[in-house]
């Protein structure tokens, strides 16, 4: 044990930005691999460990200090090789067959391992030092607007979604707006969107979440209120059949189960909805109807067919919004590695000539016959004769 506690603190004398320990030899040792990455975040530097077992990866962030002990700690008796990467120096310690401790070490070839994930900070809409209520709640923040280490892909999210709606705001000068938030849940997203249109965009904005679950709604109701936040307010509703009368700037659909985003485009393509954003989740409708002769070889598999007829369902939604004179985008909403429901609809209303509208519904049309298809969002258009 002296042996190895001599060599890791032998590693320890330099600025480690990478560490990785592998070779598991315990069989009863939790972890197949484990590695420790260096990360800047402002002014606050830390260790971010990922441990991986044979299904999953666990995230862990500690202090630059606690490094060596955290190394023994998960070395010791379970693995027989550490490699590890400063800027200046390769290391390499084993143990070999007969349990003797080797370590090895090598200069780099002038390229410095430079960590780029926080050393370099991005320029969000929803910056570090703002005092977002919702944010701090969420404990993404701190009571003093900073973010809290273990929720920062989490914040990269939510300023990604704010950035995809800047995009299409900042085209006009809007001086109020009336959005509705389909399928809200416990409506984080809303209540940072009813602040980022109003405290960062000055907008005049009314803003109504609808959900399934009542005691949801009332929650979220009285939290608008703690907030001060007059013009938002939450309502129990099924996409299916709600029913509003008013003019509607925006719509919003985020993880909308399978063809309740359909039932949510139909009615904001009804309401001649000017933007609309959707982050369509569990799309089983295609999955259940796909058949193909000439194409089998995607329908022969089941996990392949599965991931086509996703694509395919976001696809056709996407073709039939430009029908109707949308211009569509599909969008990454979020890296995959944090979510395969990674994918973001972004429609606004335009003026698509008569040839572009009917190529995305011919491509639709084709499609169809194509695979057996029988999309939701078809049936709804063509009965009210929208397409």
């Amino acid at each position: 044990m002296e042996e190895l506690k001599k060599a890791i603190d032998e590693i320890m004398q330099e600025n480690i930005i990478k560490l990785v320990i592998s070779n598991k030899i315990n069989k009863n040792a939790e972890y197949n691999k484990i590695t420790f990455m260096f990360k800047e975040n402002n002014d606050k530097q830390y260790y971010q460990i990922e441990k991986y077992t044979d299904k999953q990866v666990f995230h862990e962030n500690i202090d630059v200090d606690v490094l060596r002990d955290k190394v023994l700690e998960y070395f010791s008796s379970n693995y027989k090789q550490i490699s590890a990467w400063s800027n200046t120096t390769t290391f390499e310690l084993k143990i070999s067959k007969k349990g003797n401790l080797l370590l090895s070490k090598k200069k780099n070839d002038n390229t410095k391992l430079v960590n780029k994930d926080h050393n370099k900070e991005k320029n969000y809409i929803l910056k570090e030092g703002m005092i977002i209520q919702p944010l701090i709640d969420l404990g993404i923040f701190t009571k003093e607007g900073k973010v809290v280490n273990s929720k920062y892909d989490k914040y990269k999210q939510i300023n990604r979604f704010v950035e995809v709606i800047d995009d299409e705001i900042k085209k006009n000068d809007f001086k109020e707006l009336t959005i509705l938030d389909f399928g809200c849940g416990k409506s984080y997203l809303t209540f940072v969107l009813y602040y980022y249109f109003v405290e960062i965009k000055k907008i005049n904005v009314k803003m109504i979440g609808l959900d399934l679950k009542a005691d949801v709604i009332k929650k979220c109701n009285d939290i608008a209120k703690r907030y001060n936040y007059e013009n938002l307010h939450f309502e129990l509703g099924d996409i299916n059949g709600f029913k509003y009368n008013n003019k509607v700037d925006m719509v919003i659909t985020l993880h909308a189960c399978d063809t309740a985003t359909d039932y949510a485009l139909y009615n904001a393509i009804k309401w001649n909805t000017k933007m609309i954003f959707s982050v369509p989740c569990c799309q089983h409708e295609f999955n259940a109807q796909m058949k193909s002769d000439s194409l089998s070889i995607l329908t022969k598999y089941g996990i392949i067919q599965e991931r086509i007829a996703a694509l395919m369902t976001d696809s056709v939604r996407a073709n039939l919004l430009e029908a109707v004179g949308y211009r569509t985008q599909l969008l990454e909403f979020i890296d995959i590695s944090h979510s395969p429901k990674n994918i973001l609809i972004r429609a606004s209303k335009s003026k698509l000539s008569k040839d572009q509208k009917e190529k995305a519904l011919g491509e639709v049309t084709n499609l169809m016959k194509q695979f057996n298809l029988s999309p939701t969002l078809f049936k709804l258009l063509k009965e009210d004769n929208l397409i």
